[in-house]
């Protein structure tokens, strides 16, 4: 494919997902954008009230979260029979999930993994045009239509989610962004700690870049959220990143330790250095070596890569990568499918002048 095709193809995405409100993520890339997609819609559909409240708050203008406690409870309990027909079948379908995913042996935080796992990787953002105007009954908002749809817009993820948390006694809550744009949730594990875990942020990759964030790491990720409400998010034993750093000699190691990572396939990958970021020159030598390299990996088609540094418990630099490999969904067209939709496009672009009217 040619560099302009590929420019163009990204260009009418863009332009796509700006003019279609609410438009699902399709791939990596769009799903970590999604949320600031989201929070400029509300933006535009005018002012919103952030309520101080979990529950009963209006994603979107159209979904709302809701508590289904009483599907945990009667899990916990046993007795179904304050249940309506439907509850109860949401109760029977999250059952047979925990018994596939769930092994006696995990602590709180396997169980957890367990569930993310299965919602990041097992279900899919819900893929119409337009997410705020649905073309079926099924909003896949609430546990009920997530799980037998296997199909969620962010709300759906949230509270399903929490759902399964409350089910194995894993205090949780449901957050709901500031522009109300968006929702995630907050769990405490057995440190004490409160965590930011969003798993419609990572639906299709489960590369764990949303997985168990404190506070600053979910704000840099672009999340907002009424901090004088929520619980604070201060944790890092739990952190997937946290858990799988290892140790390299120096800056000049990093491309050596990236390109194993993208070798072994894995999800995410951090890592400190034995010769410590000390000094300034060391700070602006490092980020150098992480913008050229990630310069170098952006013109690949086989996966989309992204970096971030933050700190450890020690306050020791560390940097993560997370990636995603193109396996599934458009990236199983033939070449001979890309190149005719690459060739239509350049062809409409080129007859209406778009590159040139752009920068003119």
């Amino acid at each position: 494919m040619s560099k302009f095709a590929k420019v163009s193809v990204v260009i009418t995405a863009v332009v796509l997902t700006v003019l279609m409100i609410g438009t699902t993520a399709m791939t990596a890339v769009l799903v970590i954008r999604q949320e600031k997609i989201d929070n400029l819609m509300s933006s535009f559909l005018g002012n919103v009230e952030d309520p101080a409240q979990e529950d009963d708050v209006v994603i979107g203008q159209h979904y709302t979260i809701k508590s289904t406690t009483q599907i945990s409870d009667a899990y916990k309990s046993g007795d179904t029979s304050k249940l309506d027909d439907r509850d109860k079948e949401t109760l029977a379908m999250a059952k047979d999930i925990l018994k596939e995913i769930i092994t006696d042996d995990m602590d709180n935080f396997k169980k957890e993994e367990a569930v993310y796992k299965y919602l990041t990787t097992g279900l899919k953002p819900t893929t119409n045009i337009l997410t705020v105007i649905t073309d079926t009954s099924n909003d896949n908002d609430n546990p009920h239509d997530v799980l037998k749809n296997k199909s969620a817009v962010c709300v759906g993820y949230a509270t399903t989610f929490r759902m399964f948390m409350q089910m194995l006694d894993i205090q949780c809550m449901v957050v709901h962004s500031s522009t109300l744009g968006h929702s995630w949730d907050l769990v405490k594990l057995d440190d004490g700690c409160w965590y930011h875990t969003d798993c419609y942020m990572d639906s299709d990759s489960g590369n764990y870049r949303n997985f168990n964030m404190d506070d600053f790491a979910c704000s840099q990720s672009g999340h907002e959220w009424n901090i004088s409400f929520f619980p604070s998010a201060s944790g890092k034993k739990y952190n997937y990143l946290m858990a799988v750093c290892k140790e390299i000699k120096d800056i000049y190691a990093i491309p050596k330790f990236v390109m194993e990572g993208i070798k072994n396939r894995a999800p995410a990958i951090s890592c400190t250095f034995k010769n410590k970021i000390a000094t300034p020159e060391d700070e602006a030598l490092a980020k150098y070596m992480v913008e050229q390299l990630d310069n170098t990996l952006s013109g690949t088609d086989k996966y989309y890569s992204s970096s971030q540094w933050t700190t450890n418990e020690s306050g020791e630099y560390v940097l993560c990568y997370f990636f995603t490999f193109n396996d599934e969904g458009t990236n199983n067209l033939t070449d001979k499918q890309r190149d005719k939709i690459d060739d239509r496009i350049n062809k409409v672009l080129n007859e209406y002048k778009f590159f040139e009217n752009a920068y003119n």
